[in-house]
């Protein structure tokens, strides 16, 4: 997975991101997906996102993931 530059994450629309209106966790490939599930889930456990927010990436992700 490589890492977007500033200029790629500012190009990326709304739906491209687990968390759209903080444009945060990117899901636009599936490797970005899994590393969004994975990092909402720490988040968390961490107490830095709640429960709605991390169904909300998982859903976001999922969408990618079972695309064709």
């Amino acid at each position: 997975m490589s890492k977007l530059t500033k200029e790629e994450r500012d190009s990326l629309p709304d739906d491209e991101f687990g968390l759209p209106e903080k444009r945060a966790y990117p899901v636009d490939t599936k490797a970005r997906a899994r590393n969004a599930k994975a990092r909402a889930t720490q988040e968390l456990e961490r107490g830095l996102l709640t429960p709605e927010e991390r169904d909300e990436i998982d859903r976001a992700a999922d969408r990618k993931l079972n695309e064709d």
